[in-house]
């Protein structure tokens, strides 16, 4: 009640001086009409991306509890309460980016937590949630398919929102289960599941480490026990955990 108030009592003047005191901001939100990034490189980030998935969602969040790995400035976050969503959680192992979005939810007057976690710190909610947002952080992690399995286990009920920069071939080459050790062609297929090792930097950025082709990600998805359910933009998975997959032993864990 008490911050809500002092949120609305905020000037413009007062909104668009802070927001520069966060800066750099890599969510452009609109916060009362003050932009976060309007020089944002990719133009209106992520907003220009939401529009092309946002009605693969479901539209009514009410009686849903949503986590967002990764959640950066809060965009995804916010449009989480904005659907009704009981329980909003935002984590981010980043605290520059959890106080953009603290001040950002403050602002526009949203009830959304956030607390300071990395993907790998997930198990410590001991929580699990109707709905999972991994957007854009795949490819910054050394260890991505512990992170996906480690959500899959621990955080994901239901509904698992997956977006990555994709790499390599747009194709999706037809896998068996199995082949001959002779066997060496299928692996030289632009189709063929494969991640790309970023050794030093990619696009100026030395947390860019492992991006995947589409056929990896759909793959890695699978394999970590998601049913991919639609592809309704070039990088972006809706995807539902599938109960009757095959979920793999997590390192110090023992499966039951």
């Amino acid at each position: 009640m008490g911050e809500h108030s002092l949120a609305h009592s905020l000037t413009t003047e007062e909104i668009e001086k802070k927001v520069g005191e966060l800066g750099p901001w890599f969510h452009n939100l609109s916060l009362r009409g003050i932009q976060t990034a309007p020089h944002h490189f990719l133009g209106d980030y992520p907003s220009f991306k939401w529009r092309n998935f946002e009605n693969a969602l479901p539209q009514d969040l009410r009686g849903m509890s949503v986590l967002d790995v990764g959640c950066n400035g809060g965009f995804y976050s916010i449009q989480m309460k904005l659907r009704g969503a009981d329980r909003v959680l935002g984590i981010d192992h980043d605290e520059v980016y959890l106080r953009q979005a603290a001040f950002a939810a403050e602002v526009l007057e949203l009830d959304i937590s956030f607390e300071q976690l990395s993907v790998y710190e997930v198990p410590q909610l001991k929580e699990r949630f109707d709905l999972v947002l991994f957007m854009g952080v795949f490819y910054h992690l050394r260890h991505p398919l512990l992170a996906l399995d480690l959500l899959r286990q621990h955080a994901a009920k239901d509904w698992f929102i997956f977006q990555s920069m994709l790499r390599g071939s747009d194709s999706v080459a037809e896998v068996a289960d199995d082949y001959p050790f002779s066997e060496t062609a299928i692996f030289d297929q632009p189709g063929y599941p494969k991640m790309h090792f970023v050794e030093n930097d990619y696009s100026g950025d030395p947390t860019n480490w492992w991006i995947p082709n589409r056929a990896c990600a759909e793959a890695v998805l699978r394999s970590a026990g998601f049913r991919i359910e639609s592809v309704p933009e070039p990088e972006v998975f809706v995807c539902r955990c599938d109960q009757s997959a095959y979920l793999h032993e997590l390192p110090g864990e023992s499966l039951r």
